[in-house]
């Protein structure tokens, strides 16, 4: 990236003690629907922070209040300190970029960098320079004087952040970008996202469904339901200490055990949650050890996904769980586990976690 571009772009989001975004007691309803209940949330400056949940969880409403775009039912809304609660999108200091890129199809990729700068009426030499600095930042110079149907879909996607980021927006705003695109470009752009974050220092709110997206690319990550936060956290924390059942099942597949079962394994009946690719699995007959909670179990389903093997499993009390297996080995030297064999699953008790809260 070209080091004065990167130096404009922080400069024009100074760090103070205030937050990037703060919300307060948001509040957003649809007639007699609410879409977002008593939310509050403290964005820190220069973070890469991910609105994760399914549809209708309230996450793209609350992006979208931020922008401007919707208008909050009560709550205030802060953007370094200031209260933009009632200001047109125009006024405020953000930039969004969407799933669908939104170029002007007749401009070529210069012209439509360089448009919010035109709209802001600044010189044409600076303009130029500012938005060839953009391109650069995300490594399409090459492709500056051609036009929009010209690209591939993650080009056309770069060039959509290059207009946002140009402007030099203190938060720039991530409505599921990277939505409409294959599997392994969609892969490519978030680590391009990151990097262009990173080297921006402009502070990020990107909007997902999407958990290994989340995962991926987030300093931290709330996690939404029904139009509140269940938890916020690293993607760390959120993975390994999930706060409630809701999202330890969304981020990622999970073995919850609560009652009677979990009584029996763990000596109280609060649920708990064990991720499957902690589950080792051995040929029935073996031991375990002194530190490993074992189930005997029987394979009722396996599943060969490339880089895995999924398991199914069922206990001798009819408990169902989900195992894991990394393909390290080469073929026809793993253990050849089958539906229909008889296996010992162990797990280490470090590995299981307590979720406090059961919904």
């Amino acid at each position: 990236m070209n080091n004065n571009y990167a130096h404009s772009a922080q400069s024009s989001s100074p760090k103070s003690a205030t937050s990037a975004v703060s919300l307060k007691n948001l509040n957003k309803s649809f007639g007699d629907v609410t879409a977002v209940s008593n939310l509050d949330l403290e964005i820190p400056h220069g973070e890469f922070f991910s609105m994760l949940g399914p549809s209708g969880s309230g996450k793209t409403t609350v992006l979208r209040i931020i922008a401007g775009f919707e208008t909050a039912s009560s709550g205030k809304v802060f953007l370094e300190g200031s209260d933009v609660t009632e200001l047109a999108p125009f006024d405020r200091d953000v930039n969004t970029v969407f799933q669908d890129y939104a170029l002007f199809p007749h401009m070529s990729i210069q012209l439509n960098v360089e448009y919010g700068l035109r709209a802001r009426k600044m010189p044409k030499a600076e303009r130029t320079k500012l938005a060839s600095e953009a391109i650069e930042s995300v490594k399409l110079t090459h492709l500056a004087d051609r036009f929009p149907h010209q690209l591939s879909g993650g080009q056309r996607q770069r060039i959509a952040l290059a207009r946002a980021l140009v402007l030099r927006p203190k938060v720039l705003l991530l409505d599921e970008p990277l939505g409409a695109l294959d599997k392994q470009l969609r892969e490519e752009m978030q680590v391009e996202l990151k990097r262009i974050q990173r080297e921006a220092g402009i502070t990020f709110i990107f909007v997902t469904h999407d958990q290994e997206e989340a995962m991926r690319m987030s300093d931290r990550i709330a996690v939404f339901n029904h139009g509140q936060i269940e938890q916020i956290g690293t993607p760390r924390e959120v993975y390994e200490n999930p706060s409630s059942a809701f999202v330890a099942s969304f981020l990622g597949v999970s073995n919850l055990i609560s009652g009677p079962p979990a009584k029996e394994l763990f000596g109280s009946e609060q649920m708990v949650n064990v991720r499957p690719e902690r589950i080792k699995l051995q040929k029935d007959g073996s031991k375990s050890a002194s530190d490993e909670i074992a189930i005997n179990a029987k394979i009722v389903d396996v599943a060969y996904t490339g880089a895995n093997t999924l398991y199914v499993l069922e206990s001798e009390a009819g408990l169902r769980l989900v195992a894991t297996r990394l393909n390290e080995e080469l073929p026809g030297q793993d253990l050849g586990l089958e539906a229909g064999d008889r296996v010992l699953a162990t797990f280490r008790k470090e590995h299981v976690a307590k979720i406090p809260n059961n919904k």
